[in-house]
């Protein structure tokens, strides 16, 4: 009688969930367009509200301070609160704060719009990296991370041209109005397609302090707050700067070559962020750099701002997702801890580049705004090529 074989069971791979996954995207996106909207219409902003072009530009500034002052506290607050109640949560908050901004003519109101604008990102940015990481198995992670950081560029590529060409055709409080409409749409698709993740059991506490103490850390939070700060402070200010150099009119077309340049960026940093995130990380430093240098020396020249535009997306589109997982893989069982401290001093950064470059803008002026860039620069190379042990090894573990 002849033997039979067993037939193993057929396995599939489980299925990739893209519409839930989208529905974070779109969540980054206007996370991160509500941080970013101002920086196109400062200059009708601040006519509005009766003040300068700087103090304009700290509306980006008690943003980010919002973020960083809330962020450890509300996350630990709400550790037990299932996700998708959470994420709700800080779209409500988004809609209502770009709402207030885009009514209100009282300077100190719109402040406080932004800060709560600020608060509802602290929270969306504490949990929308490990949201998507939760949604899929270990082999997929890198991939669904990918695409729901993706909001970012998409944010600066389309996002922040669109805005800044809306608020010089019609009026600049009309981007924000329209943000309101897409959060709403957005509480909409979170409702319909993300499954439930539940938070940490009895509100259990992130150790924040412990994860300091992890080697590798420290250097890549080094190079956040540094590299954060050094966009942040050109980025605010690219408004003035482009108008200062004759190249006001040119704002969003700028804006829209540094965003796509960020989306190829971000493409490029997924496909090879596994084997190459050290070298990623330092040859986005160094575009950034050439880019501040470009500025700095001809910035009266439109062809070499726009590739200094376009060098500019290259080095920064990715970083988001770089220093995520940098910190993510050095802070090993402390990993969420390691996020939310990045999360905190990530929006102290920005906080620091609209100070920061406010100052330089008022005693300086827009001229040395590149230069300063560069100055801060030169530490984030240091320490991202100094750290090769931990923080930004030559192969990940």
């Amino acid at each position: 009688m002849p033997t039979t074989t067993p037939t193993p069971p057929v396995t599939t791979a489980p299925r990739f969930p893209l519409p839930a996954l989208l529905a974070l995207a779109t969540a980054v996106f206007v996370t991160a367009l509500t941080e970013n909207l101002p920086a196109g219409v400062l200059p009708g902003m601040g006519e509005t509200l009766g003040v300068s072009e700087s103090a304009a530009g700290q509306t980006v500034t008690v943003y980010a301070i919002g973020s960083a002052v809330t962020a450890i506290p509300l996350t630990a607050a709400t550790a037990g609160w299932g996700r998708k109640r959470l994420l709700l949560t800080a779209m409500a908050g988004f809609a209502v704060a770009n709402t207030v901004t885009a009514v209100s003519t009282d300077y100190l109101l719109t402040l406080a719009a932004r800060f709560l604008a600020g608060v509802a990102a602290g929270l969306a940015w504490a949990l929308l990296a490990g949201y998507a990481r939760r949604l899929v198995p270990p082999e997929q992670q890198g991939r669904a991370m990918a695409v729901a950081m993706a909001g970012v560029p998409l944010a600066l590529s389309l996002g922040v041209p669109v805005g800044t060409l809306l608020g010089r055709v019609l009026v600049w409080w009309v981007p924000f109005l329209a943000m309101t409409a897409l959060a709403v749409g957005v509480v909409g698709w979170i409702v319909a397609t993300l499954p439930e993740q539940p938070g940490r059991p009895g509100g259990e506490r992130t150790p924040v302090r412990r994860a300091l103490t992890v080697p590798g850390v420290v250097p890549v939070l080094t190079v956040t707050v540094l590299f954060v700060l050094a966009h942040t402070l050109l980025f605010t200010y690219v408004a003035p700067f482009l108008d200062r150099a004759g190249l006001g009119d040119a704002t969003d077309a700028v804006l829209l070559v540094f965003g796509l340049a960020s989306l190829v960026s971000v493409w490029f940093t997924g496909a090879h962020i596994h084997r190459r995130l050290r070298r990623l990380t330092v040859g986005g430093a160094l575009l950034v750099a050439v880019a501040a240098g470009v500025l700095g020396l001809w910035s009266a020249s439109a062809p070499l701002v726009y590739l200094a535009a376009l060098l500019w997306g290259l080095g920064w589109g990715g970083a988001p997702t770089l220093l995520q997982t940098a910190v993510g893989d050095a802070g090993g069982a402390r990993a969420d801890a390691a996020q939310a401290m990045l999360v905190t001093l990530w929006n102290a950064a920005m906080a620091g580049g609209g100070v920061v470059g406010g100052l330089v803008l008022g005693h300086l002026g827009t001229g040395a705004l590149p230069w300063t860039v560069l100055a801060l620069l030169l530490p984030v190379l240091a320490v991202a090529v100094g750290a090769r042990a931990h923080g930004f090894p030559a192969e990940r573990r």
